[in-house]
């Protein structure tokens, strides 16, 4: 069978997560264990877990109709099942945007949101958070009839007057393609459904694997969300093609507009050349079959201005016929491997290594932190035991003046104390100006203020420039969050330089942020959105603004849900350039009273000299092999993020 089975691929590729999860728990279990957590590293920890559990891989299957999008699905994901999961049949199958994913706080059902919400200015987004306007159909996750028969649910269209069609944004009277869907009494064709979630707890889809399987291509032009949230945000996209039609215009078109890679990101846009089962011929060689096969990649490479290697030959539905058959040579045949292979190597390892290199840098800045305060405890242990030794054969008055010194030394540091919390409130002053530039209130308030110029505009030019203010307003406030995330770096990179020296803390290198990614995702959205405006609302028209309208509830919707992710990364930035210096003046505090308090009982005789000597002696040597075993911790943590789940936790907690 499949030597590069993608279920396989992802299957690993979850087990590694969850490897590296177990490893980061076993380090959160250690340092509570040595009393080397804080609320705040607690916190940076916990989000760290709920990042690599709460993690998604998002596939989009977009073609036209009748190019075998859900036989593809079939065959790459459910084969495993032995038959058909999703519908798959001569003619459109699937009418609405189809998300397969698994959560199991939802029940095991087809949800689907009515046509009619299309409507209102609320988004798919936003409807997704409220699922009282959803129809929620249950069904046997172990039946397939049943899960069959349910599913036919995302192909029921129904008949309107013209009118409703083109208030849900679905009919266009100037456009010559929608006149000829006009049936014979002047009523219109349409989907029940705006939109479909199956909730289905298959092994992948429990792993964190989501599945969007689109309608035919009209779709991409009616539905914003598809354009500037789905697609461009999808880990991969497969733009299936049929090997009998090849390349049509239409198809061109939305693969320029919305899917090439060359426009939004390199990697995961890849072409299915379907369908190349209707090529094969038995009155032909195999090798004329297979050069009838590489003249129609290679045309349909050239109309899409991509690389040949970059357009995948296959025959899902022979492909599906040999896993559930389990007939390798047919599976060969169908050159689904292929297709298997270039999925797993591209789309998975790349998420790998976004994963492993986000999670990197964090459990670095992690580990670094607990090597910080072991230095610091075993600095002060080694201070207190050469103190003490001197003062081996001294009498009671040179005990007294070091007591009386480290008195005084404690008192003296409380000026470092009072510094911290004055550097704390001036850190609060520039936070609370970092999040007044990303403020959501205001974000909301100038999201309201531009839909109602939108909406009271009687010119085109009144709304272009409303949008054109509402990007250079974010623009600029991203722009300001940024210089203010550089004035707090460079505050408290003085402020540990200063401690350092006047204090003997250690230096602390703090982790890099920015922005900046932020801002390139509200670029792709101007440009989609002066892409969007130049072509579809060259006058003003009551469909067309409808039209507009969504595009801009959906584009807005996309800009707060950028602005809530830069808060939240923001915000844990933040955390992470304070924590090392309150907790350098924790660990110094509690050392300094722990030398205070052995001073005064070896004066006070309550302990021997030598007692004493012999305890802090042992703490240090405890705090050392301390520094051994987070030298094991990260090198299992290395090996986890490195090499998956065989040197995972269980490592770590043997």
């Amino acid at each position: 069978m499949a030597e590069h089975n993608l279920a396989e691929h992802f299957a690993a590729y979850s087990k590694w997560r969850k490897a590296l999860v177990d490893t980061i728990t076993d380090y959160r279990g250690w340092l509570a264990e040595h009393e080397l957590n804080d609320t705040q590293t607690d916190l940076r920890i916990q989000h760290l877990i709920d990042r690599l559990y709460g993690d998604k891989l998002n596939v989009a299957f977009v073609a036209e109709f009748s190019r075998g999008k859900s036989e593809l699905i079939n065959a790459l994901l459910f084969a495993d099942c032995g038959r058909r999961v999703l519908p798959s049949s001569a003619g459109r199958t699937t009418m609405c945007p189809t998300e397969l994913r698994y959560d199991p706080d939802q029940p095991t059902a087809l949800l689907l949101l009515p046509i009619g919400t299309r409507a209102t200015d609320i988004t798919t987004a936003e409807y997704k958070r409220d699922l009282t306007a959803w129809q929620v159909q249950p069904f046997d996750a172990t039946s397939g009839d049943a899960m069959i028969e349910t599913f036919r649910q995302v192909s029921r269209t129904r008949r309107v007057p013209v009118e409703e069609a083109e208030r849900y944004g679905l009919y266009d009277p100037g456009n010559e393609s929608d006149a000829m869907v006009l049936n014979d009494d002047g009523t219109v064709d349409i989907p029940c459904w705006r939109y479909a979630i199956i909730n289905y707890p298959h092994p992948l889809l429990q792993q964190g694997l989501v599945i969007l399987d689109t309608p035919g291509l009209n779709a991409i032009g009616t539905e914003p969300e598809l354009t500037l949230n789905m697609l461009p945000n999808a880990h991969a996209v497969l733009f299936i093609l049929a090997a009998d039609t090849g390349v049509t215009r239409s198809e061109a078109e939305v693969w320029r507009h919305h899917i090439s890679g060359a426009r939004w990101r390199q990697k995961g846009r890849m072409a299915v050349l379907n369908k190349i089962d209707g090529l094969w011929d038995e009155l032909k060689s195999d090798e004329e079959v297979d050069r009838n096969i590489a003249r129609q990649v290679a045309s349909c490479a050239e109309l899409l201005e991509l690389q040949p290697d970059r357009i995948y030959p296959v025959s899902a539905q022979k492909g599906l016929l040999a896993k559930i058959g389990k007939d390798a040579a047919l599976l060969a045949k169908s050159r689904l491997p292929a297709l298997e292979q270039a999925l797993s190597e591209e789309l998975i390892q790349a998420k790998k290594e976004i994963v492993r290199d986000g999670t990197e840098s964090e459990i670095a800045d992690l580990l670094a932190h607990s090597g910080t305060i072991l230095e610091a405890r075993l600095r002060g242990m080694e201070a207190q035991l050469e103190e003490l030794k001197g003062l081996r054969g001294k009498n009671a008055d040179v005990v007294q003046h070091m007591m009386d010194k480290a008195e005084a030394e404690r008192n003296n540091f409380e000026q470092a104390v009072q510094h911290v919390q004055a550097v704390r409130r001036v850190f609060a002053r520039h936070s609370e100006q970092l999040f007044a530039h990303l403020g959501m209130d205001r974000l909301r308030s100038e999201v309201v203020k531009t839909r109602r110029t939108m909406l009271d505009a009687n010119f085109t030019k009144t709304i272009r420039a409303a949008m054109e203010a509402f990007f250079r307003d974010i623009n600029d406030w991203m722009a300001r969050s940024d210089e203010r995330i550089a004035e707090i770096r460079s505050m408290m990179e003085a402020m540990y330089h200063r401690h350092a020296q006047e204090y003997g803390m250690a230096a602390v290198a703090l982790p890099a942020f920015s922005v900046d990614r932020y801002r390139q995702e509200l670029a792709r959205l101007e440009r989609a959105y002066k892409e969007r405006f130049d072509t579809t609302l060259n006058m003003l028209t009551h469909e067309k603004m409808t039209l507009t309208s969504r595009f801009f509830e959906t584009l807005a919707m996309r800009v707060i849900e950028v602005y809530d992710l830069a808060n939240r990364e923001a915000t844990e930035w933040l955390r992470a350039v304070m924590a090392p210096m309150e907790a350098q003046v924790r660990e110094q505090q509690l050392q300094l009273h722990r030398r205070l308090d052995s001073i005064r009982r070896i004066h006070q005789a309550t302990d021997t000299l030598e007692e004493r000597i012999t305890e802090l002696e042992h703490a240090a040597d405890e705090v050392r092999q301390q520094f051994a075993e987070l030298g094991v911790i990260r090198l299992h943590v290395g090996n986890a993020l490195a090499l998956g789940p065989a040197t995972g936790g269980a490592a770590l907690a043997a």
